[in-house]
């Protein structure tokens, strides 16, 4: 098993312990130090905003995934930072089940093709029917795009 990967298996077992999943586990060398980026999310979909992975969430898996890093010696203590957070107000859309779970969100979507000549939408999320995210363009239009051309996706931040 990789670095990486027993990472991110300790992570997981720790976010588990407080019902958290993890969303990514990204390993860099920043400025000449490694720093270990850990994404927890809530899972299901039911999970609002208001149920989002707070602060107190972050900290206690950061202190306790450093622990276990620190034991199982996965990377030299003294080689890395640590970074725990959330995916934010903006997070990601990556998977079929983000779509059905953030309907009525406002969201950007980029495809890899035209879909009625444009490849970027900015609306609300509609659903999912099949592969195909049904979503309503600013303007009350609603379209629907295949799901295997979205090339990013990420909720739009309301104020």
């Amino acid at each position: 098993m990789s670095p990486l990967e027993r990472i991110r298996e300790a992570a997981a077992r720790v976010a588990g312990s407080y019902g958290l999943e993890i969303f990514e586990v990204d390993l860099r060398r920043e400025g000449g130090r490694q720093v270990l980026r850990v994404v927890l999310d809530r899972p299901g979909p039911n999970a609002t905003a208001e149920e989002s992975v707070s602060l107190e969430d972050c900290a206690r898996v950061s202190e306790e995934l450093s622990t276990i890093l620190d034991v199982e010696d996965i990377v030299p203590a003294d080689r890395y930072t640590l970074e725990v957070s959330s995916p934010g107000l903006d997070r990601p859309l990556r998977s079929a089940g983000d779509y059905e779970r953030f309907a009525g969100r406002r969201a950007k979507i980029v495809l890899s093709a035209p879909v009625a000549r444009q490849t970027a939408f900015a609306g609300v999320l509609r659903g999912l029917d099949g592969d195909e995210v049904l979503f309503e363009s600013e303007g009350g239009k609603p379209v629907r795009l295949p799901l295997g051309l979205i090339a990013r996706a990420r909720l739009d931040v309301e104020f």
